[in-house]
């Protein structure tokens, strides 16, 4: 078969072949635009590759912080999207390429959102051709999302005085409503706004002075800490309650972290502490809603541990810090398998650490199976580990305690080895019990927020300042577990409590109380 046969007929008429040239233009114009934003997306890819190396490989001075590494993300996709917006100005075709890849990728708007409907009619509505009336026999409908830009308002409370012509001395007025701010002029659901801006947000008071003063608001900085202050005490009653319920929870999470705070006798910044307590059991599929406690303290030493497990009985998941071995009474350890991990990780990374790498090897099959068995009835889970994990827990420490001997004593090898085997029995909890964890990454990702929040607002006003820090983020994080709006919550919150909540019924101020059902994450997503 000759080439002539293998080409395609081409139309003898003038306007047709015009017609297939442009069509034949347009597509090679298509594909070079697709070349070209390809391009750039590559370069960019590799750049990001770059970066990630760095973070992972680089110097420990050159290495990019994690927020800093996200910033990187959002930069270079947002890169991405402008080199691809250019591409679709130049070229139809792949602009409707574009527009369809976003339709089909598009999560569907929550049907919550109110609908603001805009019919777009044709010109005339008559037919062209006898000028009849048209009928509609269809339409296409888009949905896209729209915002208005926060919007503040002035509530006016008048209260009559009511007369009686004929009684003298009769006079009647409605008593006014509490406020949380007696004299002051925000309103419950602006003091939260405040609160969740700065706590679940991380957004410092003086930015966010800044941006009421756009509007109008000269609002100082030390009126919103007023505020803040206010709700503070005000909340104080609901988060010693939630404390109380967690510390009867058969099983709880531990760990703590930083909290800067200023010295107000030395005018410097010193070290505090943000110890946590949480329980998640949705793991196992238990019904008791997820929530965390923050306890600020001034130090990290043994005393605090007792303070906040004082006459706690149960399963103490934690890591391998000595203050958490002192605690005394009827409390059992449960340590944690990510730091085991952690120990060997740098040292197979450098790729020189053979016994490292195989330690990672083994314990990946644990998180295999852990992998397969979240969600599941505790009764599973547990007979699940009993016929797969343990014999993978016992050789793994039989292997481990022969390494050891082979090795320099003071070598960074066996010393994360000695570390396993010092907390091997702590580590071996989950294996008895289905309703234990493998780590402790459920209360350090409800630590994670805090750790954000003291990088933007650098340190708390005093020990006052960090104890007020650790009450508001414990109902802030409580909220984030169950899927609550902090902001909804707060508002009806602070209003509930300054109109006289009666304490009786405090249980009914916990915020799984605001979820509505469905609302909770999944025990997968945990």
């Amino acid at each position: 078969m000759g080439a002539a046969d293998t080409m395609p007929s081409l139309p003898e008429d003038p306007a047709a072949l015009r017609a297939l040239l442009l069509a034949t233009l347009e597509q090679r114009d298509a594909a070079l635009a697709e070349r070209d934003a390809l391009a750039t997306r590559n370069e960019q890819l590799h750049h990001l590759l770059l970066k990630l190396k760095r973070r992972q490989f680089g110097q420990k001075s050159e290495r990019l912080p994690e927020d800093q590494l996200l910033f990187a993300f959002e930069e270079i996709e947002a890169t991405l999207a402008a080199s691809e917006a250019e591409a679709g100005q130049r070229s139809k075709a792949l602009r409707e390429q574009q527009a369809k890849r976003r339709r089909g990728n598009g999560d569907p708007l929550p049907p919550h959102l109110p609908r603001i409907e805009q019919v777009l009619m044709p010109e005339r509505e008559t037919c062209p051709c006898c000028d009849g009336l048209l009928v509609e026999i269809g339409a296409d409908s888009a949905e896209r999302l729209d915002v208005l830009p926060a919007r503040f308002r002035v509530l006016v409370t008048r209260r009559p005085k009511l007369a009686c012509r004929a009684c003298p001395g009769v006079v009647l007025q409605a008593p006014a409503t509490e406020r949380l701010v007696p004299g002051g002029l925000p309103t419950e659901a602006t003091v939260a706004q405040v609160l969740v801006a700065r706590y679940a947000d991380h957004l410092p008071l003086y930015r966010q002075a800044q941006m009421l003063a756009r509007q109008g608001l000269t609002l100082g900085r030390e009126v919103l800490a007023d505020w803040l202050g206010t709700a503070a005490l005000e909340i104080r009653p609901v988060v010693r309650r939630l404390r109380e319920i967690l510390l009867a929870s058969p099983r709880l999470f531990a760990d703590e972290t930083t909290l800067p705070v200023l010295d107000p006798g030395r005018g410097k910044v010193k070290k505090g502490y943000a110890w946590a307590l949480a329980r998640d059991d949705r793991p196992w599929g238990g019904t008791d809603p997820p929530a965390v406690v923050f306890h600020y303290a001034p130090g990290r030493g043994q005393e605090h541990a007792r303070a906040l497990l004082a006459d706690y009985r149960g399963i103490v998941q934690c890591d391998g810090y000595a203050a958490y071995k002192a605690l005394t009474g009827d409390v059992t350890l449960a340590f944690c398998w990510s730091h085991v991990r952690r120990g060997f990780f740098d040292l197979a990374r450098s790729g020189a650490a053979p016994i490292a790498t195989e330690v990672l090897q083994r314990i990946a099959a644990l998180y295999a199976i852990e992998a397969e068995i979240r969600g599941r009835p505790a009764p599973e889970r547990l007979a699940m580990r009993q016929a797969r994990s343990r014999s993978l827990v016992a050789e793994l420490f039989t292997w481990l305690d022969a390494q050891l001997g082979r090795l320099p004593r003071s070598s960074p090898t066996a010393e994360a080895i000695r570390y396993a085997l010092n907390h091997r029995k702590g580590l071996e909890q989950f294996l008895d019990d289905g309703c234990i964890e493998t780590d402790t990454n459920i209360v350090e990702r409800a630590i994670r927020p805090i750790c954000l929040s003291r990088k933007n607002a650098l340190f708390a006003s005093g020990d006052n300042g960090g104890a007020r820090w650790a009450a508001i983020a414990s109902l802030v994080e409580t909220c984030k577990l169950n899927g609550v709006d902090p902001q909804r919550y707060f508002t009806d919150l602070l209003t509930r409590l300054v109109n006289g909540w009666p304490n009786s019924r405090i249980d009914e101020l916990m915020p799984w109380c605001w979820a509505k059902p469905g609302d909770q994450p999944s025990s997968a997503a945990a």
